[in-house]
């Protein structure tokens, strides 16, 4: 487990833990980092690697020379796992409901789709959100992608960039085999979730393409029954808005091909602030071997299966090799209110979908 804080004063990057409130049976030394952007000068970035860990097990740690202990769950190394899937979720009174339905989610690990806090180039609104989710996100792991509000460029002073996301949100991207924190992929629990990079180049030639092609085709499915793969900008999308973008439509025309040929079971986006289902597609037609898409949208055609104007979150339970449940719970007045809950199966449980 990673372990990342921030502080504005200097102090050690060191991460005390155990499986007693003490929480000094075990040490691990990290890096600090800082950065620049325009004026501004961050504070300190602490990353510290804590393990290796035992699976579904509460640890206490400290960071740093702080002496408030914190304390972790792993998530399980078999099934059944739950996955809270979030996007947009930024800094708003409809942050705080989202936030609040979700610490009651019993979730092991949080999948978010992008646009984090919302800075737009604001650096110190990093710091906010930090604060902001840090109840949650000390808790549980969180694994995130970038959206168009992460993305830093100011006319002709600060090209496009992503200086305070790669720093303040370090992913296991040399892990993976990528070369970029914008994009990279984990197994956990019988799931391989692959995270997307909508802002990063994509093309046949470029450096996402030639990972993701790679990362998809060494997955076992024996081993690894399920594929999930979260990007910010959404592929299909019938809502109004956003309609064209080049980050959905050229994106799409160039990966949709190795999604569906690795026989991907799920694909999650943001970006527009609606829920919708799709079926299973490809080629904007369904398709039983191509993935079920759940995106951020409204309006409908008739691949379009469900669809709510509403903010909130998903949860995706995964049950065992081939039935998933995914349910979305919409914010309504401040309270949490299921509207839809639906079994998926792995497109390899359907035999004309082999790999």
């Amino acid at each position: 487990m990673r372990i990342s804080w921030f502080t504005d004063y200097s102090t050690p990057a060191t991460v005390q833990y155990g499986l007693t409130p003490s929480a000094d049976s075990s040490t691990a030394n990290g890096v600090t980092d800082s950065y620049r952007y325009i004026f501004f000068r961050s504070g300190e970035v602490h990353n510290v690697v804590i393990g290796p860990l035992d699976p579904n097990t509460v640890y206490y740690y400290r960071v740093g020379d702080s002496p408030k202990v914190y304390t972790m769950k792993t998530p399980p190394s078999q099934y059944p796992i739950k996955f809270v899937v979030v996007g947009d979720l930024g800094q708003t009174e409809f942050t705080k409901t989202t936030l609040d339905q979700i610490s009651n989610a019993g979730y092991d690990m949080l999948l978010l789709a992008g646009d984090l806090s919302y800075a737009n180039n604001a650096q110190p609104q990093w710091d906010t959100f930090g604060r902001l989710i840090e109840p949650l996100a000390s808790q549980r792991p969180w694994m995130v992608t970038t959206g168009d509000h992460d993305v830093e460029k100011v006319f002709l002073i600060h090209r496009r960039s992503f200086t305070a996301y790669n720093t303040r949100w370090l992913m296991p991207f040399d892990e993976s085999g990528s070369n970029s924190n914008q994009y990279y992929s984990f197994y956990k629990a019988g799931v391989h979730i692959t995270m997307l990079g909508s802002y990063t180049d994509y093309d046949s030639n470029s450096d996402q393409y030639k990972w993701l092609q790679a990362d998809l085709q060494k997955v076992d499915r024996n081993v690894t029954p399920w594929i999930v793969v979260i990007i910010h900008a959404p592929w299909y999308n019938s809502n109004t808005a956003h309609q064209g973008e080049s980050q959905s439509v050229d994106v799409k025309d160039k990966l949709e091909d190795l999604i569906y040929q690795a026989r991907v079971d799920l694909v999650i986006s943001a970006h527009t602030h609606a829920y919708e289902r799709f079926t299973n597609v490809y080629k904007e037609k369904a398709d039983k071997c191509g993935p079920v898409y759940i995106t951020i949208g409204d309006g409908g055609h008739n691949i379009s299966y469900f669809r709510d104007r509403s903010s909130g979150h998903g949860t995706l339970e995964v049950a065992n090799a081939t039935h998933a449940l995914w349910t979305w719970i919409k914010n309504e007045k401040d309270q949490p209110r299921v509207i839809e809950s639906l079994w998926l199966t792995t497109s390899l449980s359907n035999s004309d979908c082999k790999v």
